[in-house]
């Protein structure tokens, strides 16, 4: 059964949006005692302190006290806190606003969304901050390594009508990437495979397997550069790391990538990347039919692909 939406939410933090957890039925002790077993990743005195502060609501926008009493299916609301991040020395840019959508471009390095210990350092988040719109929604994803365009619904109404050009596939996306050159690779090319997620130790990657193709990619030489080339790329599928997966198959990996063909190992937490050698993969452009005003968007990414001080 899916859970009513509340009728009200508590404004975002610092453009942090409130998260809302529902006691169940079980009894509890207190507030305190539920908090710290069903959201176990917060120690119980982090949990003492925020209830200390006031920043833990109840359905009303009223701060519960540590032993405040447990009510079933009674909503509570707090904001996801993480320790101070390093600052990833990159900004995004607004390329377009209106009352319905936005189009941002993406920096190398900056995640998509709050999601393990990335939170404040985030595109989202960054962009709820700067445009104060609590709203903002991502229509599609970028990896953290990969810059250039992405675009955000803005308003919950319309949302689904966006998202359904993704499903649908009525978005024309445009890729640039610098990978090493083939003389016996006939371009243009279109790459057609079956592309289904590692298990075990390879999880993060994706392989090409026997059967259907549910992954295609157009290929296109823009120049050669010596022993690599600038190619253009437009995926007509969007599986996950697909552009990556398909260039390694092809023996051209994308120069940087740090999972295909080889799965390198994770930086070590709180350590910074290697800012001088991003991933060589940028959303160049993205169009489509926009379905709330019929007009034809499209938005082009500012940056280039740079390499050993040169631009692409």
């Amino acid at each position: 059964m899916t859970r009513p939406k509340p009728d009200w939410a508590p404004p975002m933090r610092d453009g942090v949006s409130a998260s809302c957890v529902v006691m169940p039925s079980r009894a509890w002790p207190n507030v305190l005692a539920f908090l710290a077993e069903r959201l176990p990743l917060v120690p119980e005195s982090d949990w003492r302190e925020r209830l200390a502060r006031g920043e833990v609501l109840d359905a009303q926008g009223r701060p519960l006290a540590a032993d405040a009493p447990c009510t079933p299916h009674a909503r509570l609301w707090y904001w996801r806190q993480l320790p101070p991040q390093p600052r990833i020395p990159f900004e995004a840019e607004v390329l377009f606003r209106d009352e319905w959508l936005v189009a941002a471009d993406k920096p190398h390095f900056l995640p998509m969304t709050p999601k393990g210990r990335w939170l404040q350092e985030t595109l989202l988040v960054r962009l709820k901050r700067q445009l104060g719109i609590e709203t903002l929604v991502p229509m599609h994803r970028l990896d953290r390594e990969t810059a250039g365009v992405v675009l955000f619904s803005i308003r919950p109404e319309t949302r689904h009508r966006y998202q359904a050009l993704f499903r649908d596939r009525q978005v024309r996306k445009v890729y640039e990437a610098l990978a090493p050159w083939r003389d016996d690779l006939a371009l243009p090319a279109l790459h057609r495979s079956r592309l289904e997620e590692c298990e075990g130790e390879s999880f993060m990657q994706m392989r090409e397997v026997p059967g259907e193709p549910n992954a295609e990619t157009g290929i296109e030489l823009i120049a050669r550069h010596g022993e690599l080339a600038h190619y253009r790329l437009r995926p007509h599928t969007g599986r996950k790391h697909q552009l990556r997966a398909h260039l390694a198959a092809l023996g051209i990996p994308i120069v940087g990538d740090t999972i295909y063909p080889e799965l390198q190992p994770a930086i070590a937490p709180g350590a910074e990347p290697d800012y001088d050698r991003p991933l060589q993969l940028l959303a160049r452009e993205i169009a489509f039919t926009d379905p709330v005003t019929g007009e034809a968007r499209r938005f082009e990414s500012r940056r280039r692909l740079r390499l050993g001080g040169t631009a692409y």
